[in-house]
Formats: structure tokens, sequence, C-alpha cells
């Protein structure tokens, strides 16, 4: 039986976090990951609830990412977080997503052509229209040195679920997985395959 959290937040703001899905789920479980998983008509929340909500739910996704042993996954939420608050976004289902780059990455945002080495890392949660709040996966786009992967533009993509599960890895295990992220990043192949944070949730300062 799945177990609930609710906090003093959950009281006011009438959200639940909420246990993660088993991966296992029943056929039809909407909060089941697929190919492009997509929540229809997630809840729409303040920028206030949006970062209320990441408050309480961050803890559980950073340990449950963590499990992974990922080197990425461990530390990233240490690294500098170019959002000001989760939004949703349509190209990852929907889900709330908060935006992380690690120090080769500097230069996310401007237009340039990110260094090998650089990492962008997007945790993420679901808020169904019935306000429970889910973790959920962790997407990870690494620059590698030019020519490595010429297929995804030398762009390595990886997809952690919240238990540390490895959901894909286009460079191994379920790289077929994962294929639809470069698929969708073509289309930004000018700004070397990134779609950039919307105006309203980027830091104005990196300082």
């Amino acid at each position: 039986m799945m177990t609930y959290k609710i906090s003093i937040f959950a009281l006011i703001t009438g959200l639940m976090i909420v246990a993660a899905p088993p991966l296992m789920a029943q056929s039809g479980d909407p909060l089941k990951t697929q190919r492009h998983f997509k929540i229809k008509n997630p809840a729409r929340l303040t920028i206030a609830e949006a970062l209320s909500a990441y408050e309480n739910v961050s803890g559980q996704l950073f340990r449950g990412y963590a499990a992974s042993k990922d080197p990425t996954a461990m530390v990233y939420g240490t690294w500098r977080r170019y959002s000001t608050a989760p939004y949703t976004s349509a190209t990852h289902g929907n889900r709330y997503v908060s935006n992380y780059g690690n120090r080769k990455a500097s230069s996310y945002g401007s237009g340039k052509f990110m260094p090998a080495g650089a990492i962008i890392a997007k945790d993420s949660f679901t808020v169904t229209k019935d306000r429970a709040v889910y973790a959920g996966a962790l997407f990870i786009m690494e620059k590698l040195a030019e020519g490595t992967s010429p297929q995804t533009g030398d762009w390595r993509y990886q997809m952690i679920m919240p238990d540390g599960s490895l959901f894909g890895d286009s460079l191994a295990t379920g790289a077929k997985e994962v294929a639809f992220c470069h698929t969708c990043h073509t289309s930004e192949k000018k700004n070397d395959y990134l779609f950039y944070i919307p105006k309203k949730y980027r830091r104005v300062s990196l300082d």
C-alpha cells in the first residue's frame, strides 16, 4: 500500500507528497514512465507552491537518484541552479523541472556551444490533478569530446528513475529507451541541441 507523507505545507496547499510509484506499475497506470511519458492535465502551481513542493520533495529526489551511484546523480544538487523555481516542461512530460549545471556548463543559456565535460541535470516531480506530488526522473545531458557520438551531436543522454534505477543511457544500457531525447533536441541543433529555461524562470544574474 502506498505511503502518504503529509506535511504542514500539504495541509495548507492541499498538496500531498507521495512515495514514487513502483517501476513495474500495472498497465495503464498514468504515472508509469514510458518512452515519452506525459501527465495529462497536471496541477498548475503558483511559483510559491512550486518552490514549496520542491523543498518538500527534493530530499527524496537527491537520495533516490544517488542510489544509482552515478557520479552526476550523486552531486548535481550541489551545482549552480539555473532556474529560479520549478516549471512545467512539456518536453519532459509536463513534469516540474529544475535545471542545474556543473562548472563547465557556465555558458548555459548564453547561446554558446558547450565545452566537453559540461553537464546539465534536470530533476523532476509530478503534480497530478488531484494535487498529489510524485518524485520524477532525473534527466542528464553530458557534452562529450568532439567525434565521440556524432549521431547525438556529441551529447550523452541519461534518465535515472527516482529509486536510482537506470531507465536509459544513450551510450550504454537502454540506449533505445532514451533515443527520443535526442530526437526532440535536434530541433535546437543551432543552440547546441539545448532548450533554454523559460525567461520567467531564468536567473538574471549568475553571481
